[in-house]
């Protein structure tokens, strides 16, 4: 697997919110839809969320999709900044002073999945084979800095969909992060009772009651996914760590019976993979979300994986998918 530098052509995209391709009423829900085609492999990314909503490779689907008149559901495909997952109580501590963050989770009284997830991004750059979104981070109450983030998302020459996103510090002085993306996947055409995840990671994070993070063990039993493991025995919503490259690069795949595979792959920027198994996504009996993060769940309290930049300083995070055998 090749992962250089791409040149680019120009632009295959819905050119303003307002655009609706499919005669449904209304704009899209998820705002202006980016479609990227390349080879066989095609991806649409929307600004709400900078999100990816489909990504195939020869028409099988590699990621779970949704309609145009909805919005993500479990949060699938969305990108996630200044945090990822949970602030416990929506609470931290920023030198001595409490900073309080919107309940975004009420049932577990938690903040979730960043500030951005309702905010649309514009295009700062776009072809038929990539396209570079931003949104601006305004300071605001559990969160006083000036942050913009930008997603990079771009079809390489073998349909390989990579992903970069980075975090620019505007403020005057040092802000914390995490960055983090919610992706679903699938392999079209297979059951998800007939997939298997594997998962190249030495360790879990146990959590409370309210997935809070608790510590961090060893894994065994249903959270060693090293050799690979039936989905249907795999119902969790449980971050890794210890994850094991090879010449830097991460891999973990959802493999189907014919050897057929989709994969998360990522750099060293990612130290945490948090792996949501549910039954509970709309129009599936299953779906596994395997989810990119520079920290784990409650950082800005752990200190965990929380890292900070200096004013003007930048961060990138970079992840993919890609497939073997489609």
């Amino acid at each position: 697997m090749t992962r250089g530098t791409a040149y680019f052509t120009f632009v295959a995209m819905y050119p303003c919110p307002m655009t609706n391709p499919t005669g449904l009423p209304g704009a899209p829900a998820t705002g202006t839809q980016f479609t990227l085609r390349r080879g066989d492999a095609t991806a649409v990314v929307t600004s709400l969320a900078a999100g990816l909503r489909h990504y195939d490779r020869g028409g099988v689907e590699l990621v779970e999709g949704y309609p145009l008149d909805a919005i993500a559901p479990g949060a699938a495909g969305i990108t996630l900044a200044p945090f990822a997952n949970r602030v416990d109580g929506g609470l931290w501590e920023l030198e001595g002073k409490p900073q309080q963050l919107d309940i975004t989770e009420v049932p577990r009284n938690n903040a979730i999945h960043g500030l951005l997830r309702n905010t649309g991004y514009h295009a700062l750059e776009s072809s038929e084979e990539h396209v570079l979104l931003e949104a601006v981070i305004h300071p605001q109450h559990g969160y006083p800095f000036l942050a913009r983030h930008q997603v990079r998302y771009e079809l390489g020459a073998d349909g390989e969909l990579r992903v970069a996103q980075t975090l620019i510090n505007d403020s005057a002085r040092p802000a914390p992060f995490v960055l983090g993306a919610h992706p679903y996947f699938t392999i079209g055409g297979v059951a998800p009772e007939d997939l298997a995840i594997t998962l190249n990671a030495g360790q879990y994070l146990t959590a409370n009651e309210r997935m809070i993070p608790t510590g961090t063990v060893p894994v065994t039993g249903k959270f060693d996914l090293r050799s690979g493991r039936p989905v249907p025995e795999s119902l969790m919503d449980t971050a890794f760590t210890a994850l094991v490259t090879d010449d830097g690069v991460a891999r973990h795949t959802l493999s189907a019976p014919d050897g057929r595979s989709v994969g998360l792959w990522h750099d060293g920027s990612v130290s945490f993979v948090h792996v949501y198994i549910t039954d509970d996504f709309p129009g599936r009996s299953l779906a596994v979300a395997m989810e990119p993060m520079t920290g784990p769940a409650n950082a800005f309290n752990s200190g965990e994986g929380l890292r900070w930049l200096a004013p003007g300083e930048s961060f990138t995070m970079n992840w993919g998918i890609d497939s073997e055998g489609i």
